[in-house]
């Protein structure tokens, strides 16, 4: 999923560019205690600026997978991770 947020000035190969975009994906869950996400910052453009991984476990991978509306809890998660702020 990919989703607006506040613009953020990240440092991109010697230059400053303008992330407003904020892409999530799984990419390995055990299905009982934890998960791998995979996530991207992008431009306007959809242009990748800076991509990593996530693992979330333990209690807050309980609560996610309780959760009646998984997709916004994990986003929002991810989100609150990584310091930024939906649009």
């Amino acid at each position: 999923m990919t989703v607006d947020i506040q613009p953020v000035t990240i440092w991109v190969a010697g230059e400053t560019k303008t992330a407003t975009k904020f892409g999530l994906t799984s990419v390995n869950d055990d299905l009982e205690t934890f998960a791998t996400l995979y996530y991207q910052l992008l431009d306007t453009d959809s242009q990748q600026l800076s991509q990593g991984n996530l693992t979330i476990n333990g209690t807050e991978y309980q609560t996610w997978n309780d959760d009646p509306d998984a997709n916004s809890w994990i986003l929002n998660w991810a989100i609150a991770q990584l310091g930024l702020t939906l649009a």
